[in-house]
């Protein structure tokens, strides 16, 4: 049942690497990306991969199934791109909810960030824990050998910590996704490819009627709503003012968006943006009617305050999402026809 499974994954990979979008242009450059020079001043971009580099999956989070194949996948995916992949002793472990305790959560974390051959870790999935061992992590060994750090909802936490301490991470998608395989996220899948080996990527997106025109050009940032409210007043809030901000969301209701967006207005994340993008935000069902969406609440934060924001990027707890390099320089201008980003 299990080479069944695998191969099966290995052919859907095959399909989401030769399909095609039709609305959305990406661009990838023939030429790496320069780390910048390693000051306290500048953010540290970890190094390219090359083939051959191992990558370590681990769960920080929620727990992994074993039966739906979606390790078996992310492996086959790894080993597609000449990529070597290992697996965290307690990847498969479980405690309640969590992928076994904060103890071992944290072991096969922290044993990914020091191991000098591990090239890049890659989260499982999101859920719910990277908190709760955020604090018992131990960066030194990281600090001598940076990698990729590759994850996003939840792992929101840790992508965050990585940049408030000077480094670059990949918001992107994650094994768990690989679970129902279809070629639509081959987006998803190119553009995690090319920001891991390296490469500079501009995308050409439809404009949103909602979207505030206008060019801006920072650090891009941000992550999970939830988990950036959950991190004000914390060493790992965010500073970001000249920044370019993402959020993203998922399934709550619109009452909750609107109290989060507030949390981070009135600790000023809105008010000296270079930038705005904002990813997907479904929102649950058979709440009474609040009156806005979450274009509009976002506008009344947003509105006035001189720099673009583009609605509707495929990014997030979305089949596309496009992965994103926090901590590295981008560059957006919106006209009223389309939206170009380059990272």
């Amino acid at each position: 049942m299990k080479r069944m499974l695998a191969l099966g994954g290995i052919s859907a990979l095959l399909w989401m690497l030769v399909a095609c979008g039709a609305h959305e242009r990406i661009s990838v450059s023939d030429y790496p990306v320069t780390a910048p020079a390693a000051t306290r001043d500048s953010i540290i971009v970890p190094p390219a991969l090359q083939p051959g580099d191992t990558v370590m999956i681990v769960a920080p989070a929620g727990y992994v199934s074993d039966r739906n194949g979606y390790v078996e996948r992310a492996d086959s995916l790894l080993r597609a791109w000449h990529l070597v992949p290992v697996h965290g002793p307690h990847l498969f472990a479980r405690h309640f909810n969590f992928a076994g305790t904060d103890a071992e959560r944290l072991a096969d974390l922290q044993a990914a960030l020091d191991d000098p051959s591990v090239k890049a870790v890659w989260a499982a999935r999101g859920g719910y824990g990277s908190v709760r061992i955020l604090d018992g992590i131990d960066w030194s060994g990281f600090e001598k050998h940076p990698k990729w750090l590759i994850g996003f909802s939840d792992i929101t936490v840790l992508l965050n910590a990585l940049y408030v301490n000077g480094y670059a991470s990949i918001h992107g998608i994650m094994p768990i996704s690989l679970t129902h395989p279809t070629p639509r996220r081959k987006p998803a899948l190119v553009t995690l490819k090319n920001l891991m080996f390296g490469k500079q990527l501009t995308f050409r997106i439809p404009a949103d009627t909602a979207n505030i025109r206008g060019e801006g050009e920072g650090e891009l940032i941000g992550g999970n709503l939830s988990m950036l409210v959950s991190l004000l007043g914390s060493p790992q809030q965010l500073d970001t003012r000249g920044k370019i901000l993402f959020l993203e969301d998922v399934d709550e209701y619109p009452y909750v968006y609107d109290r989060l967006l507030y949390a981070l207005a009135r600790a000023g994340y809105f008010d000296h943006l270079a930038g705005l993008l904002v990813g997907d935000f479904s929102a649950k069902r058979g709440n009474d009617a609040f009156g806005e969406d979450i274009r509009q609440m976002i506008l009344k934060h947003t509105r006035g305050k001189g720099y673009p924001v583009v609605f509707g990027f495929p990014a997030g707890h979305v089949v596309k999402n496009y992965a994103l390099p926090f901590g590295k320089r981008a560059y957006i201008k919106v006209t009223r026809r389309r939206v170009t980003i380059r990272y």
